[in-house]
């Protein structure tokens, strides 16, 4: 599925912001909230319909790589699937091609977990990571990356608690470099969410890049020794407020338990 006319000047400028997961912008997707024929010659894609980056040409997007499966088969299990969300739409393919690659490396040590979380993988003592693009039929513009990631139960605790040190000591914002992009991340805000994992973390923060800034909603759950990431901005509005919604974070947290 290619992402909406009205959403493909936004969606590729937010693909430049370094610290913005490149699975986020695959939740565009699901954003106009109808369903849009395969190509000619191309299956649906069984666990969901893929967002395309737009190419620079006037021929429209090219069709993106799937992302080939978890090693983890428990990892893969507790991803969530299209189908596991009623009026969303869940892509598992791969990351957006104008996306940079890599960890993000903030400018103030005291915030580098901030711009971790933005990279690759939430952490770089993640053993592997599966991410998610969710789009939502329920509010367009709505997009979501849901990420998994195991880890020694150990550091899935320290991710948890540098994030909180982070968030609380980078109020005032960071900037953050990845492949020679930079991004800023301006009020930096702790927000309640209630998530029912072993202790979790949430935050709020204005990205900008190029220009352009979007109101960002992150929250970060550990269940054991994997690591649940969840960042969700509107693809159609970028200074509009987006929060994650409850029922993907409960959702993704259930499949999480179930696959043990």
């Amino acid at each position: 599925m290619r992402i909406p006319a009205r959403f493909k000047t936004p969606a590729t400028t937010f693909a430049l912001l370094p610290a913005l997961l490149p699975a986020l912008l695959l939740g565009a997707a699901g954003c106009g909230g109808g369903t849009d024929a395969p190509a000619a010659g191309k299956s649906p894609d069984p666990k969901g319909s893929a967002a395309a980056a737009p190419s620079s040409g006037a021929s429209g997007a090219p069709v993106v790589s799937p992302a080939p499966k978890a090693k983890d088969a428990r990892l893969e299990a507790s991803a969530l699937q299209q189908g596991d969300l009623p009026g969303y739409q869940v892509s598992a393919q791969g990351k957006n091609p104008n996306a940079p690659d890599g960890q993000p490396q903030a400018d103030k040590k005291a915030c580098q977990p901030l711009a971790d979380i933005m990279g690759d993988k939430p952490d770089p003592a993640a053993h592997e990571t599966v991410n998610r693009g969710i789009g939502s039929q329920k509010q367009v513009g709505l997009a979501v990356s849901a990420s998994v990631s195991s880890y020694d139960e150990s550091d899935a605790k320290k991710v948890v608690s540098r994030l909180r040190e982070a968030v609380a000591a980078c109020g005032s914002g960071f900037t953050a470099t990845v492949q020679k992009q930079t991004g800023t991340y301006r009020d930096v805000k702790a927000v309640p969410f209630k998530a029912a994992g072993d202790e979790s973390v949430s935050w709020t923060t204005t990205a900008a890049a190029e220009g352009v800034s979007a109101q960002v909603h992150l929250v970060v759950v550990r269940q054991g020794a994997t690591v649940v990431r969840l960042m969700a901005l509107n693809v159609a509005a970028a200074g509009q407020k987006a929060a994650v919604p409850q029922e993907v974070a409960d959702k993704q947290l259930e499949k999480v338990r179930k696959a043990g």
